[in-house]
C-alpha cells in the first residue's frame, strides 16, 4: 500500500510541493517521500488507537473532508513530521500537506472501492494499516466477512459482512464486543 500511496503523493504533490517556491527544489523529493510515509504512519496510529468506526467513516467516505478528526490528525502529524525531520517552515508544511491530503486520501479511498482496480483492495488496505498483511495467513477482514454470517455480525441484513455492519458493531460495544461476538464471549 505504501507504494500506492506514494505514487498518490507524487501525483497530487505538484503544485504543492514542485511549484512551491518555499520549498527548496533540492528538497521536493524528500518532501513528497516524507508525506507519503508520515500519511501512513499516521493512519496506522489512528487504526490502532481509535476505534474502527473512525478509520470505517474515513475509508467509505465519496469526499474527504478536511473537517473530518482523521484527516485534520493525519494533516497535523505530516505537518509536523515535516517540519521536524526536513526543516520546512510550519506554515508551508501546513499549507502543502493541507492541499494533499485530501486528494491522496479521496483517491486512495476511490481505488479501495472500485472493484475494478486492482492496485489496492480494502481489505489489503486494513490489513496494511493494521498489519496483518502476511501471506500466510488469511486476512481478518477475509474471515470475518467468511464466517461472520454465521455468527450474527450481518447488522443490516444485506447477506454479507462488511465495513458498515462492523461500523454498526462499533457503536454497540467497540472491537472488543465485535470481536467478542465473533469468538462467542
Amino acid at each position: 500500500m505504501l507504494d500506492q500511496l506514494a505514487q498518490l503523493v507524487q501525483e497530487f504533490g505538484e503544485d504543492a510541493v514542485i511549484k512551491n517556491e518555499a520549498i527548496p527544489h533540492e528538497q521536493n523529493q524528500a518532501v513528497l517521500q516524507e508525506t507519503s510515509n508520515s500519511i501512513f504512519s499516521s493512519l496506522q496510529k489512528i487504526a490502532s488507537q481509535a476505534d474502527l468506526s473512525q478509520i470505517a467513516g474515513l475509508l467509505q467516505g465519496q469526499d474527504i473532508d478536511k473537517n473530518n478528526p482523521a484527516v485534520q490528525q493525519i494533516t497535523k502529524d505530516v505537518s509536523n513530521s515535516l517540519t521536524e525531520k526536513l526543516g520546512i517552515s510550519s506554515a508551508t508544511a501546513t499549507s502543502s500537506v493541507t492541499a494533499i491530503i485530501p486528494k491522496v486520501l479521496s483517491s486512495l479511498i476511490q481505488k479501495a472501492n472500485d472493484p475494478k482496480d486492482t492496485s489496492i483492495n480494502l481489505s489489503g488496505l486494513l490489513d496494511s494499516l493494521t498489519g496483518g498483511n502476511s501471506p500466510e495467513h488469511a486476512s481478518i477482514m477475509e474471515a470475518i466477512g467468511e464466517y461472520g454470517i454465521h455468527f450474527g455480525l450481518d447488522q443490516n441484513s444485506d447477506g454479507k459482512v462488511d465495513l458498515d455492519d462492523a461500523i454498526e458493531l462499533t457503536k454497540k460495544g467497540g472491537l472488543g464486543g465485535m470481536l467478542g461476538k465473533l469468538f462467542g464471549k
